[in-house]
């Protein structure tokens, strides 16, 4: 029967692509079709509906890089057609890649209503059925030239990727555009037979089932004519009616299929156009729930939905009406699906505020779920998030794409840093895109490994990365495989319903402790160096905004600027977007960005200053306006007038060559060469550097990855490297409090200064790179003299442990990790913290030393040089600053890197500015202050543990405040107590890591 089945395989295989498939369109007639090339940007509709096009015929090239090519498609019905089936087959000229990935289209009625979008897939629009015979048919398409950058040949270089480099070569041939009978009994045996024979390959060589199926397909072949296909199709599908009727196995894995197209904001296109592939997306969707009676559509991230509103207010309302039929479902409850690791923590918050309160104020829904298919890996603080936003549930499929462990579960409790469990899901069909194949359901039903504890899974199901969404081959297929035997049963539902029905299957879920490492895409903590440090900068800016601009307008009644502050925290939210941040987008993308960073830069900017001078009244006073959580040189959260910083930094000759600082506090020895080789700690009389090693040492390795360039950097990287010991200068800087030194290597150059500032336990490392590498990854190295099993990195709001050894597959797998403002590693006694301004991804390993001591080196990811989908990633100058802070515990890492990212403002002025709110330890961490966004004028705090343990403390507020209430994110009050304030005094007890926000009502 072996040979039998690879016969009849065969046989379907051909006669399916070339007699069935082609028989669904069996007669047409061309259509007559004009163009009109818009210039430059897409245009208004209205424009592009009113534009004069000229004729245009099938074959003829169009489309620069992305342009815009509005097409007019007219024909009448033949009259002989009447009582049948009619559709336009619009082919813009396809390949056979996936939806999203080249040109689309959006067609629209003459009137201007959107009908749907064109893409390889979804090439048909429906004209009548059944028509009359002699209607005039007209549709316009909005063509995007949109050119393929992820090709068979995926990470070449190219200068496509952004329009100013792209060139203006068409890019496309315009193919099939004809009015069509469409033959609904061929496209059902089509569906029949691929439903079948998908099932047929995944079944036992030797079962009776795969027996079955061969026989009728066989036999349905067989009562085929292949030159009457439309006339013997039913007849095919009686014989294979039989096998179809046969009834799933009472124990058969359960998928619940939620139609979706993950459309990533931004990749391998720009954002205007994601404004668009939603348009075309959501278009499509609305129409197939029209025709599909149980087809269920959920779509995430709130910005998308918005643009949705403001860019295509006809599709707005389809979709509006969807929803409130329960049909079209938002889901996730974020703004964007963004990055998780090196978002801040206050920035992740405001994803779920700003998705879930746009999903609440446009249709009253208030999401369970996270839904994050294509994040690369989570953060361990993501679960008290997740919960403090009034949702209790994650979906994610991309840690099955790790590269080394597999992770032992699909269903489970992910626990994060301060102890909140949050119910948790990864597809095991192992992609978001799932189209109904035969091969995806038996691998679903395969690899979930929570059998004989459960039965329910969950497939994102339709074209997603750029769009597309399910298609009606999809939905006839999942209806085929609702009751099927040896296939799992299918039914379409909305991510609530599934949950609902998983939750109630694990009675004891297992449970999952710290970060869901994604062991691969390690090089997205690296890439595109100007898109992290905008990000960065701009999270600190908007959090001094929002403190500046409420003690003032508590203070002296200056105007809170909620309308800029909503859509400035909104456009850098978007820009936390999973490729944006990550560093994977075109160069387009992050040219954007970084104009844009620039513009909230100096908005921001203007409101702190703003804010400030109100605060600070008329006068030649120099006030210190600290904006840290922690108090500097007395002045906590506030603006004083201070006196100059005592004592005093020298810096003498080195016997050897180089020069020490010596702040009485530290004393740091450098190098003829520029490196540090000594950094001691007077008070603790320990040194921090590891014998006969150096810090500051810029290291250079080969970077090359086997895949996904500007995503990637594999384990080998580290068997090549270079140590940059030549300097072309070191010199002691004009300050009297420094050392500069320049190095020169390949065609690129450093420019350190190494800063001893008196009164402060920390080594300042400012570094200026003029980069001109290609392929190449650039680290910054501190062999410590530390011996430390184990190591902290910040997280959002707190900070996660990771081991320094590699005693399992697990340990060794994360060689590249995540931090925020620092890096710390202690061992009883003696600590130091590496803190930065800017940086994410850093490395840490260990070696025993013939001492019998341990160096423990920390290294800095500065900057890498990957050449697709961006040729030119990270070339140019970059500033980064960072501080070794040796004796640091963990309260010094959490203090130091908030100061370092927050630097002090000076001011002149009348008069010192009290904190408007405070708190009495340095464990608790103030994330915002700030005005609550209903305009009631409340001030919120948001606050939590830091160092790890328990803690009770004071909040003081600077004002009378008449109330208190304990809020979740959206500032909606929590049940239960409520804290009390006297005279302005909160009492709070926190458990480590807690996050608490409190809501202050103003006397």
């Amino acid at each position: 029967m072996h040979d039998d089945r690879a016969l009849v395989e065969a046989r379907l295989k051909r006669v399916l692509d070339e007699r069935i498939r082609p028989a669904v369109h069996p007669v047409s007639v061309p259509l007559q079709v004009t163009v009109w090339h818009a210039p430059g940007e897409p245009v208004p509709v209205a424009e592009g509906l009113a534009a004069a096009g000229e004729p245009i015929e099938a074959g003829a090239r169009w489309g620069a890089p992305w342009g815009t090519s509005w097409f007019t498609v007219t024909g009448t019905v033949p009259e002989g057609w009447a009582g049948r089936t009619v559709e336009a087959v619009l082919d813009l000229g396809f390949d056979e890649n996936m939806p999203g990935f080249q040109c689309e289209g959006l067609v629209y009625r003459a009137d201007g209503t959107p009908v749907k979008g064109l893409n390889p897939r979804n090439q048909w629009v429906r004209v009548g059925a059944p028509v009359a015979g002699g209607e005039e048919v007209r549709l316009h398409i909005e063509a995007a030239s949109n050119p393929v950058i992820l090709d068979y040949h995926p990470f070449l270089p190219t200068r496509l990727g952004d329009k100013e480099t792209a060139g203006s070569e068409p890019q496309y041939r315009l193919a099939r555009m004809d009015l069509a009978v469409f033959d609904e009994t061929v496209w059902q045996l089509v569906m029949d037979l691929e439903v079948l024979g998908e099932l047929m390959a995944e079944l036992a060589v030797d079962s009776a089932r795969r027996y079955d199926i061969v026989r009728a397909v066989d036999a349905a072949l067989d009562a085929l004519d292949l030159q009457d296909i439309g006339g013997t199709a039913a007849a095919a599908r009686e014989r294979l009616a039989g096998v179809l009727a046969v009834p799933a196995a009472p124990s058969a894995h359960r998928i619940s299929a939620v139609g979706h197209a993950h459309i990533d904001s931004a990749w391998l296109w720009p954002l205007r156009e994601t404004v668009r592939k939603v348009a075309r997306t959501t278009s499509n969707m609305t129409a197939l729930l029209d025709d599909e009676p149980d087809f269920v559509f959920a779509m995430s991230q709130a910005q998308q939905w918005a643009w949705v509103k403001e860019h295509r207010p006809e599709v707005w309302a389809r979709v509006k009406k969807a929803v409130a039929e329960g049909r079209f479902v938002p889901a996730g409850g974020m703004w964007v699906e963004s990055d998780t690791n090196m978002p801040g923590s206050e920035a992740m918050a405001r994803q779920f505020v700003h998705g879930k309160r746009f999903f609440l104020d446009e249709f009253g829904i208030d999401n369970d779920e996270a839904w994050l298919p294509d994040t690369f890996g989570f953060a361990a603080g993501l679960p008290q998030i997740i919960k403090a936003a009034g949702s209790k549930y994650l979906l994610t499929q991309k840690i099955s794409w790790s590269q080394t462990n597999r992770f032992p579960h699909h269903t489970f409790l992910w626990e994060g840093i301060d102890g909140t469990r949050i119910f948790t899901h990864f597809p095991p069909v192992d992609t978001y895109n799932c189209s109904m194949k035969g091969s995806e359901l038996a691998h679903a039903q395969r690899n979930f490994k929570d059998k004989g504890v459960a039965r329910h899974s969950l497939a994102p199901t339709g074209w997603g990365d750029g769009g597309g969404g399910t298609t009606r081959e999809m939905v006839a297929k999942a209806a085929r495989v609702r009751d099927l035997e040896g296939s799992p049963q299918v039914v379409w539902e909305t991510p609530s319903a599934f949950f609902a029905k998983a939750e109630a299957e694990y009675p004891d879920p297992a449970v999952w402790v710290g970060e869901l490492y994604l062991e691969l895409h390690r090089a997205t903590l690296t890439s595109q160096a100007g898109t992290k440090q905008g990000n960065r900068r701009s999270e600190h800016l908007l959090y001094e905004a929002e403190l500046w601009a409420a003690t003032a307008a508590v203070r002296t009644g200056f105007p809170y600027p909620y309308e800029e502050l909503d859509r400035i925290w909104k456009t850098v939210l978007l820009h936390q977007f999973h490729d944006i941040l990550p560093g994977s987008s075109i160069a387009w993308v992050h040219r954007e960005a970084r104009a844009t960073y620039a513009r909230l830069a100096a908005e921001l900017e203007e409101i702190i200053g703003g804010a400030q001078r109100a605060l600070a009244g008329e006068g030649g006073v120099e006030l210190v306006f600290n904006a840290a959580p922690h108090p500097r040189r007395q002045v906590a959260a506030g603006g004083a007038a201070v006196a100059v910083r005592g004592g005093e930094t020298a810096v003498s000759g080195r016997a050897q060559g180089g020069f020490v600082l010596d702040n009485g506090l530290l004393r740091v020895q450098i190098d003829a060469d520029g490196l540090v080789v000594a950094a001691y700690d007077i008070e603790a009389d320990r040194e921090t550097i590891a014998p006969g090693q150096a810090a500051n040492l810029l290291q250079l390795h080969a970077d090359f990855p086997n895949m996904w360039d500007a995503w990637d950097v594999d384990e080998f990287y580290r068997h090549t490297v270079t140590d940059l010991t030549d300097a072309d200068e070191v010199a002691a800087g004009a300050d009297g409090v420094s050392v500069r030194v320049v190095r020169s290597f390949g065609a690129s150059r450093v420019t350190q200064v190494l800063t001893l500032e008196p009164g402060e336990r920390r080594l300042l490392i400012d570094t200026e790179a003029d980069w001109h590498e290609t392929e190449k990854f650039l680290k910054l190295a501190f062999p410590l003299d530390v011996h430390a099993e184990r190591y902290a990195s910040e997280t959002q709001f707190g900070h996660v442990h990771r081991p320094t050894h590699t005693n399992t597959s697990w340990e060794a797998a994360k060689f590249e990790a995540c931090n925020h403002r620092f890096v710390h590693l202690e061992e009883p006694g003696f600590g130091v913290a590496l803190v930065n301004d800017s940086t994410y991804g850093h490395d840490v390993t260990r070696t025993v030393r013939a001492d019998g001591g341990t160096t423990t080196t920390v290294r800095a990811s500065l900057l890498r040089a990957p050449r697709f989908p961006d040729p030119e990633t990270d070339q140019g100058v970059h500033r980064f600053r960072h501080a070794l802070v040796p004796g640091a515990g963990i309260a010094e890492a959490v203090r130091e890197g908030w100061r370092i990212n927050l630097p002090e403002r000076r001011l002149a002025g009348g008069r010192e500015v009290a904190p408007l709110v405070s708190v009495d330890e340095d464990a608790v961490v103030i994330t915002a202050v700030k005005l609550a966004d209903d305009g009631s004028g409340d001030v919120v705090v948001r606050f939590h543990e830091a160092h790890g343990g328990r803690v009770r403390a004071t909040l003081t507020a600077g004002f009378d405040v008449a109330a208190v209430t304990a809020t979740d994110l959206l500032e909606r009050p929590l049940p239960g107590p409520h804290p009390s304030a006297e005279e302005g005094r909160v009492s709070v007890a926190l458990r480590p890591f807690q996050l608490m926000t409190l809501r202050l009502r103003r006397v």
